[in-house]
C-alpha cells in the first residue's frame, strides 16, 4: 500500500485475522477458480483503516453503514461499475454510504498499482470473500462469505474501538453447545433438522435489530410444564397458536431456495421478533407455533432461586466464569436465567438495549444454566 494505516488496531487485527483467512483457503474443497482472492495482512489492515476512520465520520448527520468486500470486478456476479475507481479512504466510503448502506450491498475494493480503490458495488460474492462490515462508530465486523447461492456470513472477528475479537469456532464443540451458537459459527449442527436452527439465527438477528430489548423463550412443542414458570392469566395469550410460521419451516427443503418462500418467512421472523418488544417475555414452541407475548416469568412452585450461571462468549482467549444472574443484565436476563434453571429442556434468547444479546441454556455437564453472550456472532 502507498500509505500505512494509522489506527492503532489495525494492523494487530490484520496480524490475527490474516491466519485464519490463510487456513481456510488452504483447506477449502472448492476448485482454485471458483472462490474469492487471499488479501494479505497489509491488505487486511488498510482495508480496516479505511473502514474505522470511515465510520467516525458523518455525512448530513448520519454515521456510515456500509460493506466493503475484497473481489474484483471479474470475481463478481452482475457488479455496478464505477467508469472511474476511487481511492479507498475513509472520504470516498463516507460520501458512498448512502448509496450502499442496504443489507447486502457491497463495496468492491481491488488493488491497482501500489493503491487498493473501490471500483464498483454487488450483492454477490464468490466463497471464502474477506467482508468488512461497518456497525457502528468504531464498530466493526470481518466475515467470509459461504457461497453465492447462500448469501450467508460466517464473522471472524469484531472490532471495537482498540478492542479485537476473534471468533473462536471451537467454543461450538463443548458438550452443552447450542444448535443456535454452532450454526452462527459456519458449523453444521448434527441436531438441527427442517431448518430450525436457520429460523432462530434470523430471529435473534431481528430481535438485536428492533433496539427494544426482548426475552423469546423456545419450549419444547409437546410439553405443558412452561405454564408452571408463567404468571397466570397471561395477557397476550395467542388461542389458537399462531402457526404460519411453524407451516412454513415443514415445507420440503427444495421449496426453500425459492426467493418468494424466503420474503415470506422473513417477514413472518420479524413479525415475531416484533411481539418481544412488549414488555414480558414472548413464547413459541420448538416447532415454531406461537403462544404468547408479554408473558411475566415467575419461579416455579418448590423450585430454588437461581443464583449462579456460567458465561461464556465464543471469542479466543476468553475465560468463563461464574456469574449472579444480575451481573449479566437486569430484570430479563434474572428471569431468562429463572425460567430455563426451572425449565431445563427450554432455551431463553435475550436481547438487551445496548445491543448485546444472550442465550440461556441448561448445562447438563455443570449441571446450571450457562448463559452464552452472542453479540459478535449476530452483526
Amino acid at each position: 500500500m502507498s500509505t500505512q494505516p494509522v489506527y492503532p488496531a489495525a494492523r494487530a487485527a490484520a496480524a490475527r485475522i490474516h491466519p485464519r483467512f490463510a487456513q481456510r483457503f488452504a483447506t477449502t474443497s472448492h476448485a482454485q477458480d471458483t472462490i474469492a482472492s487471499l488479501p494479505d495482512a497489509a491488505t487486511v489492515a488498510f482495508m480496516i483503516d479505511a473502514a474505522f476512520w470511515a465510520s467516525l465520520r458523518r455525512e448530513e448527520g448520519y454515521s456510515p453503514l456500509i460493506s466493503l468486500a475484497f473481489v474484483s470486478p471479474e470475481q463478481a456476479v452482475s457488479p455496478l461499475r464505477f467508469e472511474r475507481s476511487l481511492l479507498l479512504g475513509s472520504k470516498a466510503l463516507t460520501k458512498l454510504a448512502p448509496a450502499v448502506e442496504r443489507p447486502g450491498i457491497h463495496l468492491g475494493v481491488w488493488p491497482e498499482g501500489d493503491e487498493l480503490r473501490v471500483w464498483g458495488a454487488t450483492r454477490h460474492l464468490p466463497p471464502l470473500c474477506f467482508v468488512l462490515e461497518v456497525f457502528a462508530p468504531g464498530l466493526l465486523a470481518i466475515k467470509r462469505s459461504r457461497s453465492q447461492a447462500s448469501g450467508k456470513y460466517v464473522n471472524i472477528a469484531v472490532i471495537q474501538g482498540d478492542e479485537v475479537k476473534i471468533l473462536d469456532e471451537r467454543a461450538a464443540t463443548e458438550p452443552d453447545c447450542p444448535n443456535l451458537l454452532t450454526s452462527l459459527l459456519g458449523l453444521e449442527s448434527q441436531f438441527a433438522t427442517n431448518g430450525n436452527v436457520s429460523a432462530l439465527i434470523q430471529l435473534a438477528v431481528s430481535i438485536r435489530e428492533h433496539r427494544r430489548g426482548g426475552t423469546l423463550l423456545v419450549i419444547p412443542a409437546r410439553s405443558d410444564s412452561w405454564q408452571e414458570s408463567i404468571l397466570h392469566p397471561i395477557t397476550y395469550s395467542v388461542a389458537p397458536t399462531f402457526s404460519v410460521l411453524a407451516d412454513l419451516m415443514r415445507v420440503n427443503p427444495e421449496e426453500r431456495s425459492d426467493r418468494t418462500w424466503q420474503d415470506v418467512v422473513t417477514k413472518e421472523v420479524d413479525g415475531i421478533a416484533g411481539l418481544t418488544a412488549v414488555d414480558g417475555a414472548t413464547l413459541i414452541t420448538d416447532s415454531y407455533d406461537l403462544l404468547a407475548f408479554g408473558a411475566k416469568i415467575i419461579r416455579r412452585s418448590g423450585w430454588a432461586q437461581v443464583s449462579q450461571v456460567i458465561l461464556t462468549e465464543p471469542v479466543e482467549d476468553a475465560t468463563p466464569m461464574i456469574a449472579d444472574p444480575a451481573q449479566i443484565g437486569g430484570t430479563r436476563h434474572l428471569s431468562a436465567a429463572q425460567f430455563v434453571h426451572d425449565q431445563r429442556d427450554a432455551m431463553a434468547m435475550v436481547a438487551s438495549q445496548d445491543g448485546r444479546f444472550t442465550v440461556f441454556a441448561w448445562s447438563t455437564c455443570d449441571e446450571m444454566v450457562h448463559a452464552h453472550r452472542i453479540d459478535a456472532l449476530l452483526m
